[in-house]
C-alpha cells in the first residue's frame, strides 16, 4: 500500500488494517491503529510505519486510546514467505528470548548483520527491536488481563530485568507499568491470574468476524481423551513448550475471546499466547478472504453460511505430523480412535499442578501428546493399520527424536516440500495439509482430498482436480479458506468431515 492508500484506511477507520501498519502523528508524537477513533490528522502530519518496532524506533509512543498494541498481528506473516515474515513468526514464538538474535539468525540461514540489514529495509527495524516491541506487547497483555505480580509479570513477558521492564513500558505506553494498571481497572477491564499454579487469563484480539462455532466444531470432532476437551463454546488442551508443560482453554464468552492458561514457568506465558492465536488463526484476514469468495456466486451461499471461516492450526509441529500420517486416507472417527491409543499408551502425565481435573463434569486434560522419542521406541505396540502407515509414523518419529528431521513456524511451503517429500511413506497431501495446518498458509487447496471434492461437487464445481483448481484460480490466495468451506459442505448437515 502506498501513503494515499493507507491515510484513505485512516480516514474511514477500517479495522480490517489494524496490525498491518501503525500510523504515526509528528505534531503529537504518538502512533496509532488505523481505527483509532481519535480526529485525522491531516496528511502532512502523517507518517506511516509498517511496525510498532519501527514507530518506536522514531521516537513515538503508543496511542492510550486506540491501544495499537492491542491489534491482532499481520496476516501478511502466514500469506508472505520471505526471510522477514519467518523472523516475525520466530520472534512471536519467543526464539530471541530463548536463543537470543544468533539463534534467529541461524536458524533463517543469515548472519547476524545480514538478517539486521533485511528486516531494517522491510520492517524498519532489526531483530531486537522487534523482539522489544513484541515484549512490550506481551507486558501490556499481561499487566491489563492479569492480577499478576509486576515482578512475576516482567520475567513472564520475556524482560531481563524489571528495570528494562519498566523503562520499556514508560518508552512505549507513556506510563508506568502500575499506571497502566490502574487506567485498566478504571475502564473495567482488569483481569485474572496470580502466577505459577494458578490461572492467568488474557483477552485474544482478532478481525472479525469469526466462526468461532466452526472452529470449535473441528476440535471437538478430533479431540482424544486426556489430551484435548471441546464444548459448544470451549476448546480445552494441553500444549508441549520445550521441555515444559502447559494447559489452556480458550472461551468464546459472546463478546470476546480468552485464554486462560496454566504454565509450569512463566516465561513460556508469551509462547503459549502465540501458539494459540496460530491455532485459532487469529491473525487472518476474515473480510480479504470472504470478499474473494464471495464474488463467485457459486461460493458466496457458504461465505454467507460461515463468515469467518479460519483454519485450524497446529499446537506444534510433532503432533502435526503425526496426525497427519496417521489420518491418511482414513476417516476422522478412525484416525481418533487410532490417536488415542496412542496418547493413553505413551502420553506424558501433566504435572498435577497444571492438568485439568473434574469440577466440571467434562473430560480430564491430563496429558502431553507422546513425543517423537516415545512413538520412535513403542509406537508400533500402539499403532494398528497398514504395516506401511506404521512404519511411516515410526521412521518421520525417529529422526524428529535424532533431529534430523525438523520442522517449525519458520519453514515455507517449499522447505516444507523439500524436507518431506524425501521421506518414503509421505506425499503431496500430507505436504499440502502441513502447509496449510501448521504454518497457516492461506492459499493451499486439496483437490486431492476426497472430501474436499466431494464438498466441490455439491457446490458445482466439478469433480476433476484440474477442473476444479482452474474454476478456483481467482479465489487465490485464500484457497485455504476454500478447502475448509467445501469440508463443510461435503457433509449433508455442514458439518466438517
Amino acid at each position: 500500500m502506498d501513503f494515499d492508500e493507507r491515510y484513505r484506511a485512516v480516514t474511514s477507520r477500517d479495522r480490517r488494517f489494524d496490525g498491518q501498519f501503525v500510523m504515526a502523528v509528528r505534531t503529537t508524537g504518538i502512533y496509532c491503529r488505523p481505527s483509532c477513533p481519535a480526529r485525522t490528522p491531516k496528511p502532512t502530519n502523517v507518517e506511516f510505519f509498517p511496525t510498532s518496532a519501527a514507530a518506536h524506533l522514531a521516537g513515538y509512543r503508543a496511542c492510550r486510546r486506540c491501544l495499537p498494541e492491542a491489534m491482532p498481528g499481520s496476516p501478511a506473516w502466514n500469506l508472505r514467505e520471505d526471510v522477514a515474515a519467518r523472523a516475525m513468526r520466530l520472534i512471536a514464538d519467543g526464539v530471541v528470548e530463548r536463543e537470543g538474535v544468533s539463534g534467529l539468525a541461524r536458524r533463517l540461514g543469515y548472519s547476524e548483520r545480514q538478517l539486521g540489514r533485511v528486516l531494517v529495509a522491510e520492517l524498519g527495524a532489526g531483530p531486537l527491536a522487534l523482539a522489544r516491541a513484541h515484549r512490550a506487547h506481551t507486558a501490556r497483555q499481561l499487566i491489563v488481563s492479569t492480577t499478576m505480580r509486576m515482578s512475576d509479570l516482567a520475567f513472564a513477558a520475556g524482560f531481563a530485568s524489571i528495570r528494562q521492564f519498566n523503562e520499556t513500558v514508560a518508552e512505549v505506553f507513556g506510563m508506568s507499568p502500575t499506571q497502566l494498571r490502574e487506567r485498566s481497572r478504571a475502564g473495567g477491564r482488569a483481569g485474572h491470574g496470580e502466577g505459577l499454579g494458578g490461572d492467568v487469563r488474557v483477552v485474544l484480539p482478532y478481525r472479525e468476524p469469526i466462526d468461532v462455532r466452526g472452529l470449535f466444531g473441528w476440535f471437538g470432532t478430533r479431540a482424544v481423551d486426556g489430551l484435548e476437551s471441546v464444548t459448544g463454546n470451549s476448546y480445552r488442551r494441553s500444549l508441549r513448550i520445550g521441555r515444559r508443560a502447559a494447559v489452556v482453554e480458550i472461551v468464546d464468552t459472546g463478546t470476546r475471546l480468552e485464554a486462560s492458561m496454566r504454565v509450569e514457568d512463566l516465561a513460556d506465558l508469551p509462547v503459549v499466547v502465540s501458539r494459540v492465536r496460530r491455532l485459532l488463526d487469529l491473525d487472518a484476514d476474515p473480510a480479504g478472504a470472504d470478499a474473494a469468495l464471495a464474488a463467485d456466486p457459486r461460493l458466496a451461499p457458504m461465505v454467507a453460511a460461515a463468515p469467518g471461516i479460519r483454519i485450524p492450526g497446529a499446537a506444534g509441529p510433532e503432533e502435526a505430523i503425526v496426525r497427519a500420517l496417521i489420518g491418511q486416507q482414513i476417516s476422522v472417527a478412525a484416525a481418533r480412535t487410532h490417536l488415542q491409543r496412542l496418547v493413553d499408551g505413551l502420553g506424558e502425565p501433566l504435572p498435577s499442578r497444571i492438568a485439568r481435573t473434574g469440577g466440571d463434569g467434562r473430560p480430564e486434560v491430563t496429558r502431553l501428546f507422546p513425543a517423537p522419542s516415545a512413538i520412535a521406541e513403542d509406537g508400533a505396540d500402539f499403532l494398528s493399520g497398514p504395516r506401511a502407515r506404521i512404519d511411516t509414523v515410526v521412521r518421520v518419529c525417529e529422526a524428529m527424536a535424532a533431529g534430523d528431521l525438523e520442522l517449525g513456524v519458520d519453514d515455507t511451503r517449499e522447505s516444507l516440500a523439500e524436507t518431506l517429500r524425501p521421506v518414503k511413506g509421505v506425499g503431496p497431501w500430507t505436504v499440502d495439509y502441513l502447509a496449510m495446518r501448521l504454518l497457516g498458509h492461506p492459499d493451499v487447496l486439496l483437490t486431492s482430498d476426497a472430501a474436499m471434492r466431494a464438498g466441490a461437487r455439491r457446490t458445482g464445481l466439478g469433480d476433476s482436480e484440474l477442473a476444479i483448481a482452474r474454476q478456483v484460480a481467482p479465489v487465490a490466495p485464500w484457497r485455504s479458506y476454500l478447502t475448509m468451506h467445501l469440508w463443510r459442505a461435503s457433509t449433508q448437515k455442514g458439518q466438517h468431515p
